[in-house]
């Protein structure tokens, strides 16, 4: 194992330090783990989103301006604790209530349903959740009930996080939160398996001439192993599910293709072209794109591709102003 460490057991320790130190926008609570917006805006709904670590930006990176008020940080691919997003959700609060956002993995869930119901009996905070399910690979994976949340969490942050900004209240976030999760589907695929800095060797093991289809965020078994291909193959057994699912040829869409934190940009772009061809060819409008590493699983070699309905609403709040670590544009 080659990493740019310390120590395995120090990673998420000396990582919030480095963020104290490059991000003087943000505050970062050491103690609890948990990075916050330095300047929230009084008197708005506040966004909380967390997680296991390992998968930068998300979701530390899209805290600020535009997207996330705070966000809880585990261990490597470990959740938070319900103390951690306890304290996140009654730091946040300012009377407008607190959005949690939550992917679909059971430690996930578990933990911020119950610091939910601890904020709001301990100290009136009124809570809601979405919980992001858009992984079309598998159901009921390890760790899951359910589909996986993934991609779409990020696009869902960007979108919500700019209708919070607006000023609109719970019940709006929260109708508009549920209408973008179901209204997005992902999928995706590994090259190679990350190394988790604790275990000090690979996830799983995947042969030279072989490729994990569906894979999890944080290694989990996907669809099916299959031999290595080219791009334009691997677009189409990522591409063909998705639509498979969902019907996005009604409206414009927003396509994210992302990496999973160990394939260059250039093999991104090389797959954003592939997957636009055969997005394009089956009637499906791109309106909008994000082409980067976004929701990572270490240094896993592979992407994902999201894909979202939108609309004049959705593509409005899309263009919004942001400035996180992770997104940045029109400020």
């Amino acid at each position: 194992m080659k990493k740019l460490i310390n120590g395995a057991e120090d990673v998420l320790k000396d990582a919030l330090d480095g963020i104290a130190a490059a991000h003087s926008d943000l505050n970062v609570d050491k103690k609890n783990r948990i990075i916050y917006r330095a300047t929230p805006k009084k008197g708005k709904v506040a966004l909380i989103s967390g997680g296991g670590s390992g998968h930068e930006p998300l979701h530390g990176g899209f805290v600020g301006f535009g997207m996330l008020d705070a966000a809880c940080c585990g261990e490597v691919f470990t959740s938070p604790t319900p103390d951690q997003m306890q304290e996140a959700t009654k730091v946040v609060d300012s009377g407008a209530g607190v959005l949690h956002i939550v992917k679909n993995y059971t430690g996930d869930v578990m933990n911020f349903e119950m610091a939910g119901e601890l904020a709001s009996a301990e100290a009136g905070v009124k809570v809601a959740t979405i919980v992001t399910n858009d992984d079309v690979a598998v159901e009921d994976s390890t760790w899951t009930a359910g589909r996986r949340g993934v991609g779409v969490t990020v696009l869902l942050e960007k979108i919500v996080g700019a209708a919070a900004e607006e000023g609109r209240d719970l019940a709006a976030i929260t109708a508009l939160a549920n209408k973008v999760n179901d209204g997005g589907r992902s999928m995706g695929v590994a090259l190679t398996s990350c190394t988790v800095p604790a275990a000090g060797k690979p996830t799983f093991d995947l042969p030279e001439d072989m490729m994990e289809v569906g894979v999890g965020i944080h290694g989990e078994p996907g669809r099916t192993r299959v031999p290595l291909a080219s791009a334009a193959e691997i677009a189409k057994q990522l591409v063909d599910p998705i639509l498979a699912d969902l019907d996005f040829t009604k409206g414009p869409a927003i396509v994210m293709l992302n990496g999973l934190g160990g394939s260059p940009l250039i093999e991104l772009y090389v797959m954003y072209a592939e997957v636009s061809k055969l997005l394009e060819k089956a009637g499906v409008k791109i309106a909008r794109n994000l082409v980067g590493s976004y929701i990572t699983s270490l240094d896993m070699a592979g992407c994902s591709v999201t894909v979202l309905k939108a609309d004049d609403e959705t593509l409005k709040l899309w263009d919004a102003p942001v400035n996180t670590g992770g997104l940045r544009w029109g400020v």
